[in-house]
């Protein structure tokens, strides 16, 4: 007999206080070892329209609701005795008759009426209509659909009608009671008026497999899996995944592969998906999983540990750590020695040295900063003919020959000071291991993955390429073009690592609400090009829920927005949001602090994340405040201060943008953007 989890037990199971889990999951246990359920004192619930819904007594007060068929036992919902049985009367589990998917689908005759979201501004409403004028009636944003179009996304038939009826206002109170992939195809309908069917699935041998019923319900394979998807029930990506993310978790790829999309669609859980898959599928592969920082990378561990618990040997084998890390590890293997790596304050000082010594007038010294962290280093140019054929990717001061063959002597004066001194840069590690296992046969890793690559470096690109073997699913990378704030753009292919024609783009958003996705995107261009010209579109990508509109103020002083943010970060822990689900950004630590200081002696506030925005990614909260949102601090004055060409100053721009558009994406439900006047350019563009 099939043995599942469905998604809807998951959600309720953590509801639950810690003494009812603990029974639930004894119970749970002894369902999956004995399906009859002997013992369990199972009853038929009499009124529900589905004659297979059982509930199960786990003590005094909780009931496990399962599902039975011949072949099948799902475990559907736990719940408080009133609530359990109320859950399974209003629901049915049944195969669509279009699309074959299990569907968890509410009775339509159980739902009461629904009542449209509450309205919120971000700008100042337009006039009230006149009084007694009529108004027009909304208009229905399906009507032009057929019943047959509706069946083929997997609507169920008793909600036809409920759906050709409705209005932009009243779509997201119903789509909550769709199934996913009807709501979804719904809402890409609704933003660019294309209808997609799901694909076919391919061999697919019960109606439990299918890919649209696997996001939201589970086969379970042994006591392992069970003891998985008990631990760690708050966790539904480790367990749930979208037909379009499963797709890419499972496709092998002949050559370095890239997964895109914007915040919040599922990149980074793509990325582990693939890293445990590959580990368990290969029982001797070694498989590399990292990204840019040591806590993003630290974070990627605890979530492969939900996926593959240690005892089964998975976990062993999938490396986790920062770019850096690996690198100074390898380094360690390599020369014996951690790598003495220069400080910005050491490299200004020996550029300055080199610059006088070799009498090089009519440069500044920022510009030479720039030069060399940006191409000589970046590149790892150690020769005049290598700095005369280098592409000077997105710098406009341009360099003839003579111009270069002047700075040249000035950056090979610098290379020998730091090599005199025992001195290197990153990109000099970088550099020096890339070489050193581009010949080699044998490589450290099987498959390598990394997270966060839009913000690789050249060398760091160089190194990984170099440190992936060229086989079947060597190398894979996750990204998003619009969330690069730390590098330069340039060409992957250049470097060898061409993924045209194995570049995907995730469209559907789980992390943010509709409201404040599409104020956030108002920050970025429609279609973002990287240097090898492929494009990431921004257009289609649909969030799952809805929510309060984002909210923009302006304060005349600081404490006037302190006060402010005090009294909405009160309301919201009143009306139940957790502290620990509570983010605040600002755009620099010394920002930080007037962000921490406005929410001291909140019931709570040490447990409130603040932090500077450079350190947002990889986070997320139910509700953010990004503060201090002023003129001068976005963009940030002393980088626009330090750039070294018009065209690195419109990079600042875009790359200050960027960081205000990762910041606001942490946020799923609330999201509040305060700043003291003049305020940042970037606000106006947010509620355009």
């Amino acid at each position: 007999m099939n043995f599942l989890i469905a998604e809807t037990f998951t959600t309720s199971f953590n509801r639950l206080s810690g003494l009812d889990q603990k029974a639930v999951k004894a119970s749970v246990f002894d369902l999956q070892m004995d399906p009859a359920g002997n013992g369990l004192q199972l009853h038929r619930i009499d009124r529900s329209k589905d004659p297979n819904f059982w509930s199960a007594r786990v003590n005094r007060d909780i009931r496990l609701i399962v599902h039975k068929t011949g072949d099948s036992l799902l475990v559907a919902y736990v719940g408080h005795h009133d609530d359990a049985y109320a859950w399974a009367e209003r629901r049915r589990i049944e195969a669509h008759p279009r699309t074959g998917v299990v569907q968890i689908v509410e009775v339509r005759e159980r739902v009461e009426e629904m009542a449209p979201p509450p309205a919120f501004d971000v700008v100042v409403p337009g006039p009230m209509p006149t009084k007694g004028a009529d108004a027009p009636s909304p208009p229905a944003l399906f009507s032009a659909l057929s019943e047959d179009a509706l069946l083929s996304i997997g609507v169920p038939p008793d909600w036809l009608a409920d759906v050709r009826a409705a209005t932009e206002e009243r779509f997201f109170a119903l789509s909550t009671h769709l199934p996913a992939e009807a709501a979804e195809a719904l809402l890409e309908y609704a933003a660019t008026g294309r209808l997609t069917p799901p694909a076919p699935a391919m061999g697919v041998p019960t109606a439990f497999t299918h890919p649209d019923a696997l996001r939201r319900i589970r086969p379970i394979a042994n006591q392992e899996e069970l003891e998985q998807a008990l631990t760690f029930p708050w966790e539904k990506w480790g367990v749930f995944l979208h037909p379009s993310q499963r797709a890419l978790v499972d496709r092998p790829f002949t050559g370095p592969a890239r997964v895109a999309g914007s915040a919040g669609t599922g990149k980074t859980i793509v990325a582990i998906h693939r890293a445990v898959r590959l580990a368990r599928e290969h029982p001797n592969a070694r498989v590399l999983l990292t990204s840019f920082s040591e806590p993003l990378a630290a974070a990627l561990a605890k979530k492969v540990l939900v996926l593959a618990p240690e005892t089964g040997g998975v976990v062993p084998r999938i490396t986790t750590g920062s770019f850096q890390r690996i690198a100074e590890q390898l380094f360690q293997l390599e020369h014996g020695v951690r790598p003495r790596i220069a400080t910005e304050v050491v490299l200004r000082d020996r550029l300055r040295a080199a610059a006088d010594s070799t009498g090089l007038k009519g440069f500044s010294e920022r510009f030479l900063l720039s030069e060399w962290t940006h191409v000589i280093d970046a590149w790892g140019l150690t020769s005049l003919d290598a700095y005369s054929a280098v592409p000077r990717m997105g710098r406009k001061s341009r360099l003839g020959p003579n111009q270069r063959a002047r700075l040249w002597p000035v950056f090979q004066a610098m290379r020998d000071a730091l090599a005199a001194e025992r001195y290197t840069t990153w990109a000099s590690v970088f550099s020096g291991l890339a070489e050193a296992l581009a010949g080699r046969p044998t490589k450290p890793f099987d498959h390598v993955i990394i997270d966060e690559a839009q913000d690789l470096a050249p060398a760091e690109l160089r190194f990984f390429a170099a440190l992936a073997p060229a086989a079947q699913d060597g190398l894979f990378l996750s990204g998003d073009v619009g969330q690069r704030i730390f590098q330069h753009p340039f060409s992957w292919a250049g470097l060898g690592v061409e993924v045209r024609g194995r570049s995907h783009t995730l469209k559907v958003c789980y992390r943010t609400s509709q409201q404040i996705r599409r104020a956030a995107d108002k920050l970025l261009p429609t279609v973002l090009r990287d240097a090898d010209g492929l494009e990431d579109e921004r257009r289609g990508i649909i969030s799952v829920f809805d929510g309060p509109a984002p909210e923009v103020r302006s304060f005349d002083t600081a404490a006037a927005e302190a006060e402010a943010v005090r009294k909405t970060v009160e309301t919201w822990l009143k009306e139940g949001i957790a502290p620990r689900e509570i983010g605040m950004f600002a755009r620099t630590p010394h920002l930080v602090t007037r962000a921490r200081t406005a929410i001291t002696g909140i019931p709570g506030d040490a447990e409130i994340t603040t932090a500077p925005m450079s350190l947002a990614k990889g986070l997320e909260f139910r509700a953010v405040v990004v503060m201090a949102c002023d003129e001068g601090a976005l963009p940030l004055d002393e980088r626009v201060a330090d750039a070294a060409d018009e065209a690195e100053l419109d990079d600042i721009y875009e790359t200050e943008r960027r960081l205000l558009y990762v910041a606001c994406t942490r946020a799923r439900e609330h999201l509040l953007l305060t700043g003291v006047m003049p305020t940042s350019e970037y606000l106006a563009d947010f509620t355009s």
